[in-house]
C-alpha cells in the first residue's frame, strides 16, 4: 500500500506565509514527479507547483515568484513554502505522487489534502 499525507494548511492573513509538507510511504519502489493541486469552493481542481525526482520545477502562473517547492527523494517529502499569500489562494491543497509500488505499476496517489484559508 501506499499512501500520501499533507499537512500544514491552515488559516493566514493577507500577505502571509505557510508551509505544506506530503509525505508519501508504504511498500514504494520509486517516486517519479510529485505536484500540489488546489480547489476552491466551486471551482475545478487546479495545477498549482511540481517537482521530478531530479528535481525540475514547473509552477503555474499564479504561484509564480510567491510558491517554492523542496524535495527530500530520501524522505519522499515535498515542502511547498508559500508567501504573499492572497484571498485568492483558499482552497484545499492536494499533492499527488507519481509512484511505482513495491512488485506493481506505476500509478498516481493522492493525498486527503489540507485546507489553506487565507482572510482578508
Amino acid at each position: 500500500q501506499v499512501q500520501v499525507v499533507e499537512s500544514g494548511g491552515g488559516l493566514v492573513h493577507v500577505g502571509g506565509s505557510l508551509r505544506l509538507s506530503c509525505v508519501a510511504s508504504g511498500s514504494i519502489s520509486a517516486i517519479s514527479a510529485m505536484e500540489w493541486y488546489r480547489q476552491a469552493p466551486g471551482k475545478q481542481r487546479e495545477f498549482v507547483v511540481g517537482i521530478t525526482h531530479g528535481g525540475s520545477t514547473n509552477y503555474a502562473d499564479s504561484a509564480k515568484g510567491r510558491f517554492t517547492i523542496h524535495r527530500d527523494n530520501a524522505k519522499n517529502t515535498v515542502l511547498v513554502e508559500m508567501n504573499s499569500l492572497k484571498p485568492d489562494d483558499t482552497a484545499v491543497y492536494y499533492c499527488k505522487a507519481e509512484v511505482q509500488p513495491v512488485g506493481g505499476t506505476w500509478s498516481d496517489y493522492w493525498g486527503q489534502g489540507t485546507q489553506v484559508t487565507v482572510s482578508s
